[in-house]
């Protein structure tokens, strides 16, 4: 536990590196969030339970708690080893609290600014990471079906369209994978971790930073040469949409089908969609459409991921394609 002067120290330069934030990023727009204590994230969490946790990444921890009748999850950042990593806490929060007009955005709560790093607390996480759904480590469960793996990619899709529209700085994310997507108690999919999001400055189109991101995600161009588009996410996002679509990683992909990778020859049809998809996954729907569906699909992530970042739709095309072909069987 830490002692009172080392709980204030922190809570002064936490709330001053904060309060900078908020007020370049949000232009002094109010975004409730409240401030809690070290005690009461005890309290929720038991401690920090390590039955509690509940996912683990990096250099965060999640834990599941409660708090006054209350279902909480709280993400507790490990101790920060690099320079480049003591902004990631305050950009997560600031980004999120932006964001939580979103449905499909994890809601921030709130957070304590008494430890060294910020601790920061959302609303309830129960139900897992679309990486337990579409990867399961229990062979006999029983897969994510078809119907639900649209209206997930569609839902994300249409929050990664709202991160990059509706400010007068595009945000990017930069880290778009199955582990950043949870599942709340309603079952409704979040768009979460926004510790490495970037903003373009008004009137841009890009930004140069360091390459951040989880590799097999992360677009070509941004790796070559630091520079941070729209279309970054774009192609993280078409990754997404490949292993949720078919249940397979990238990598069992490009086994699966040789040429896998090149979006010119499978809309060519040069590629088995029925042999890519995981067998599972059809089984129990219908058989009307469903094909054209898949193949839909598949042809839009692969478009996502193109080589030529002009050729890539924007999210918002994204957004409405997955809706067209959601619409496409009754």
């Amino acid at each position: 536990m830490l002692g009172k002067k080392e709980r204030e120290k922190a809570f002064v330069e936490n709330g001053s590196v904060l309060l900078e934030k908020l007020i370049a990023s949000c232009n002094s727009r109010c975004i409730p969030i409240r401030n809690f204590s070290i005690e009461e994230l005890l309290k929720a969490t038991n401690n920090y339970d390590p039955h509690l946790l509940f996912h683990e990444v990096g250099s965060y921890q999640w834990y599941n708690g409660s708090l006054e009748g209350r279902l909480l999850s709280v993400k507790k950042y490990r101790k920060i080893k690099y320079a480049n990593e003591l902004d990631f806490p305050f950009t997560d929060l600031v980004i999120c609290a932006k964001m939580c007009p979103h449905k499909n955005v994890l809601k921030l709560i709130g957070c304590c600014l008494e430890t060294p790093s910020l601790v920061l607390v959302y609303e309830s996480a129960a139900n897992g990471t679309l990486s337990d759904r579409i990867y399961p480590s229990q062979p006999q469960a029983r897969p994510m079906p078809w119907k639900c793996r649209l209206k997930v990619a569609r839902e994300i899709a249409h929050a990664i369209a709202y991160l990059h529209t509706a400010f007068s700085r595009p945000i990017i994310h930069r880290d778009i994978h199955p582990r950043n997507i949870f599942f709340d108690q309603r079952d409704i999919p979040k768009l979460s971790d926004f510790s490495v999001s970037v903003e373009i400055p008004e009137g841009e189109f890009e930004v140069k930073d360091e390459v951040i991101g989880t590799i097999r995600f992360v677009c070509p161009q941004y790796v070559a040469t630091g520079v941070v588009t729209e279309k970054s996410d774009v192609f993280s996002f078409g990754t997404l949409l490949l292993e949720l679509v078919t249940g397979k990683t990238f990598m069992d992909l490009r086994q699966a089908a040789s040429g896998f990778e090149n979006f010119v020859d499978f809309r060519k049809e040069n590629v088995n969609v029925k042999k890519i998809v995981e067998s599972e996954i059809q089984a129990g729907e219908g058989e009307a459409g469903l094909e054209q569906q898949l193949q839909a699909s598949l042809q839009l992530a692969l478009i996502c991921r193109d080589s030529n970042p002009e050729f890539r739709p924007t999210m918002i095309d994204v957004s409405k394609e997955l809706r067209r072909i959601e619409r496409s069987i009754p």
